[in-house]
């Protein structure tokens, strides 16, 4: 809602899909003349047909951007809590991004953005579907865009990697280097304007990421993280 809500000041008309009815009606009182709704669950094959009634609202779309998920953590390895992030993260996002990338193809142009996150690193040992999926979706988006390339399609793509925001998809606040989601917000639109491919917010997970990686596996393997 934050990067939405930049953007109507901004000036532009914005369509905002999600699974709570009332939180949508609520968010679109703020400005009904720049808001379209739509209640949507990206779990559901309908997902699809609900985002072109959206789309059919708003009369086109310039930019899409894909900030659904959901994450546990799951020592216990708990095949319910695992499958419905694969469901939602990995499924639910390939319906889609597939989908965007089908409209911006038909329009001959378009700006597809997904907010993944530097989880998908390195694996998580507490939290094994949602590293795994973040990859997912990081990759997933390297693939689309060579496809573009390979199809001559004018679309920009940017993959948003942000670490700790302070939502509700995190159960308390003992994380470290927690953002506020205001500030999230601005940098997602910045990097947005610039067209940015990839961008890590902020500067703080950006060194984190870049050690991260350099971090054997075998050494990986011996660590122990706790939120």
């Amino acid at each position: 809602y934050e990067v939405a809500k930049i953007y109507r000041q901004l000036g532009w008309r914005v369509g905002v899909a999600g699974r709570r009815l009332e939180r949508l009606e609520a968010f679109r009182e703020q400005a009904p003349e720049q808001t379209e709704i739509q209640q949507l669950d990206v779990t559901e094959v309908e997902a699809v047909d609900k985002l072109h009634l959206l789309i059919d609202k708003l009369g086109g779309m310039d930019l899409f951007l894909l900030s659904t998920g959901v994450g546990n953590q799951n020592r216990t390895l708990n095949p319910d809590i695992e499958l419905a992030t694969v469901n939602t993260n990995a499924i639910g996002f390939t319906r889609m991004v597939t989908a965007a990338y089908h409209y911006f193809k038909e329009q001959g142009c378009g700006h597809l953005a997904v907010i993944s996150s530097i989880a998908g690193t390195k694996g998580l040992g507490v939290a094994p579907s949602y590293s795994a999926t973040k990859r997912f979706q990081n990759t997933y988006i390297d693939a689309l865009a060579q496809l573009a390339r390979m199809e001559k399609l004018p679309i920009i793509f940017t993959d948003i990697r942000p670490g700790f925001v302070k939502t509700a998809l995190l159960k308390n606040d003992n994380y470290p280097l927690l953002m506020r989601p205001e500030r999230v917000a601005q940098r997602i639109v910045r990097a947005l304007k610039r067209k940015k491919r990839t961008v890590i917010i902020d500067w703080r997970y950006v060194t984190l990421a870049f050690f991260w990686k350099l971090i054997p596996d075998y050494i990986w393997e011996r660590l122990s993280i706790h939120n």
